[in-house]
C-alpha cells in the first residue's frame, strides 16, 4: 500500500510539473529546469553521504572503537541481507540516527552519542534495523527523484512570477500558454503543492521503513517503545538540524505542533507506535 501511495504521489508530482510547463508555455524552459534541477539533485545524490555526514562532524567507527554498536548494525544488516554499512556516530546528546548513502553497496548509518544512552539495546536494535530498511527500500534514491521534481517545479513557478509580472494579466493565448493571472496564481500555488506532495511521500517511506524494520528484527514493541523515547528526549534536547536534512532523521529534529506539522516530514509518532503495537499483536 505504501509503495502504492508513493507511486501515486510521484505522479502528481510529474503531472503537476508537465502543467506548469504548459501553462509558462516554454517546453525549453521546462526542459531547461528539469535538467537544472536534476543535474544539483544527482550530484547530492551522488556525494549525499559525505555532505550530510561532514554537515553533522560524524566520526566513523569500528568493531574495536565501538563494538556495541557495530554488533548492533551486524546483526540488522544481516537480519534485512544487507552488505555492512559504514558506522558513524554523532558528537551530540540529541538522540536520533539517520542513513545515507546511494545504495546498499555505499551505505552508511550514524547514530548520536545521545542515542545510546537512553536506549537499551533492543531498542536500539530496532531503531537500526528501520534504517537499514530505508537502505533496503532504496529511499534515498526515492528522495532523490521527489527532491529533483519539486526542485524543477519551484524553478518554474518562479519563472512563472517574472513572467505574470511582465506579461500583463490576461487569459491564455492561442497557444494555451496562460495569461499573467493565471501564471501568478500557479506561481504561489505550485511551490505549495510540490512541497506537501514532498511530505507526503517522505511520511509514507517513514511508515514503510517501521514495517520492514520491525519484521526484520521481529521486535515491533521495541521500535515502538525507542520511537516514543526519543520523541521525549528531542523535545527536551534539541537538535540543531538543517530543514534539508530533516527527512533522513528516525524522528523529526524539527519539532512543530498545529499548522507547522502539516509540513513535517514525518507522520505523528503516535500513529507510527500504534501501527507497531497493532503489528505485533498480529505476530
Amino acid at each position: 500500500m505504501n509503495a502504492l501511495k508513493t507511486a501515486f504521489l510521484l505522479t502528481l508530482l510529474t503531472l503537476l510539473f508537465v502543467f506548469i510547463g504548459q501553462l509558462l508555455g516554454g517546453n525549453q524552459g521546462m526542459v531547461v529546469a528539469l535538467l537544472f534541477a536534476a543535474m544539483m539533485n544527482l550530484g547530492t545524490y551522488w556525494f549525499s553521504d559525505k555532505i550530510v555526514l561532514g554537515m553533522y562532524r560524524a566520526q566513523q567507527v569500528d568493531e574495536k572503537t565501538s563494538p556495541r554498536l557495530y554488533n548492533i548494525v551486524r546483526r540488522a544488516a544481516s537480519s534485512a541481507h544487507l552488505p555492512m554499512p559504514k558506522v558513524y556516530v554523532i558528537p551530540t546528546q540529541t538522540p536520533n540516527a539517520f542513513a545515507t548513502g546511494r545504495g546498499p553497496k555505499h551505505a552508511a548509518v550514524a547514530v548520536t552519542q545521545g542515542i545510546m544512552k537512553i536506549l537499551d539495546e533492543e531498542e536500539l536494535e530496532g531503531v537500526i534495523s528501520h534504517e537499514m530498511a530505508h537502505i533496503k527500500n532504496r529511499d534515498i534514491l526515492t528522495g532523490s527523484i521527489v527532491a529533483t521534481l519539486a526542485g524543477a517545479i519551484s524553478m518554474l513557478a518562479f519563472m512563472a512570477r517574472w513572467a505574470a509580472i511582465f506579461g500583463g494579466y490576461g487569459g491564455r493565448d492561442g497557444e494555451g500558454r496562460g495569461g499573467g493571472l493565471s501564471l501568478l496564481i500557479m506561481a504561489i500555488v505550485a511551490p505549495l503543492a510540490a512541497l506537501l506532495i514532498q511530505m507526503a511521500i517522505s511520511r509514507s517511506r517513514e511508515y514503510a521503513a517501521d514495517a520492514t524494520g520491525a519484521k526484520n528484527s521481529h521486535k515491533p514493541l521495541a521500535l515502538a517503545n525507542a520511537l516514543k523515547k526519543l520523541e521525549y528526549a528531542a523535545r527536551r534536547i534539541p537538535l540543531e538540524a538543517k530543514p534539508s536534512t530533516a527527512h533522513l532523521f528516525i524522528v523529526n529534529p524539527l519539532s512543530g505542533r498545529g499548522m507547522a506539522s502539516l509540513f513535517s516530514t514525518h507522520p505523528p509518532i503516535e500513529e507510527r507506535v500504534a501501527r507497531l503495537q497493532r503489528m505485533a499483536r498480529g505476530i
